[in-house]
């Protein structure tokens, strides 16, 4: 039986994966450090501790590390954050299941602010009870601190009742060190065989086809 769903939010419930790529291209660049945005873009869903030594050194990040997170930030609020756009349907999605009793979580390497900005333009915010970023995790995805946070604070119920929902591959690695199963939709651009090698139970393209499919997924537990 289904308790819990746990929602990964960029490239999940709002479509900025692209704009997280360019913000890091942009931040990096700033820096010094020439990245180009397809190098950067499948990386999109882990945090900048496991993002950055794909490009920079251990000195370079002790260097410039903290730097280039906040720069990130900053150059996603400036320039993107008034294009983001939730995908379809992810208010009647979270209002099925708040119907159905069931609680619903979002766990995400996103900053504590984002993920409040997040909300607000998905309009979920009366609908989820409990969120967990960055700033709750040592580690972000593909380790499981997120999830392992989010479960503490819905009263740890047994990791078979709970179900992720995620587009990335990190967030599949990071469910399944966590003891949870992952639910992969294809909408922030990874690739179909990627997200099952990664170990998701079962993939669908978006939040709509979710809604669309949600007595299946209570089936998944």
């Amino acid at each position: 039986m289904i308790e819990a769903f746990i929602f990964d939010v960029d490239g999940t419930l709002i479509d900025t994966n692209d704009f997280h790529a360019e913000a890091w291209r942009k931040a990096l660049a700033e820096k010094g450090f020439e990245v180009a945005f397809e190098q950067i873009r499948p990386l999109i869903g882990k945090g900048a501790d496991t993002l950055l030594p794909e490009f920079l050194s251990e000195s370079e990040i002790k260097k410039y590390g903290d730097e280039l997170a906040d720069l990130r930030g900053e150059i996603f609020k400036r320039e993107y954050l008034e294009q983001v756009k939730p995908f379809p349907k992810v208010r009647e999605l979270f209002q099925k299941i708040k119907a159905d009793g069931i609680k619903i979580a979002l766990a995400s390497s996103a900053n504590e602010d984002e993920v409040e900005a997040y909300k607000k333009i998905a309009d979920i915010e009366d609908l989820v009870e409990i969120s967990t970023s960055a700033d709750d995790a040592e580690k972000s995805k593909p380790e499981p601190d997120i999830f392992q946070a989010a479960l503490k604070l819905m009263g740890n119920p047994p990791p078979k009742n709970v179900l992720v929902i995620g587009d990335t591959p990190y967030d599949a690695e990071a469910a399944a060190k966590a003891n949870l199963k992952t639910i992969g939709v294809l909408c922030g651009g990874f690739a179909k065989a990627d997200l099952e090698k990664a170990g998701c139970v079962e993939i669908y393209e978006s939040p709509a086809d979710l809604l669309e499919n949600y007595t299946k997924l209570l089936e998944k537990s």
